[in-house]
């Protein structure tokens, strides 16, 4: 991180035993390629859900599984879809152009491997973002 800086709100990517999911989804972040990240709304707790919109606008700093500051995003926009209905502005920003299949494939296979099933009516909390510091 170029800044140095550790902002006060943050979020991680990459969880123990991910396979190099995590690291793969920073590198897009820093290459630019990735500017949006979902989860299903039913695993979020209201207080998570209240500190995952409270920085809209604001710089986050981008952790690895290991709590290495990575890179800096300004968070843009937090709102809410559905898996069988995604919003394109998601799928764009997974980099999935509007190849809406893909999305749901490619979320699909990483979210079960963690115990989650998606269904199409499986509300998603999306957080849209910008590269600020890579």
């Amino acid at each position: 991180m170029a800044d140095g800086k550790e902002h006060k709100y943050r979020m991680v990517f990459g969880w123990e035993d991910d396979n190099g999911i995590g690291e793969m989804l920073i590198q897009q972040i820093i290459n630019g390629e990735k500017t949006a990240t979902c989860a299903p709304k039913e695993e979020y707790s209201e207080q998570e859900l209240q500190e995952t919109y409270e920085p809209v606008g604001e710089n986050v700093t981008v952790f690895d599984k290991n709590g290495n500051a990575r890179c800096t995003v300004r968070l843009l926009e937090v709102f809410e879809t559905t898996f069988g209905n995604p919003d394109l502005r998601l799928v764009r920003g997974e980099g999935n152009g509007d190849n809406v299949s893909k999305f749901q494939e490619d979320h699909r296979i990483a979210w079960k491997d963690i115990g989650v099933d998606l269904r199409d009516d499986t509300v998603l909390i999306v957080e849209l973002f910008e590269l600020v510091d890579g």
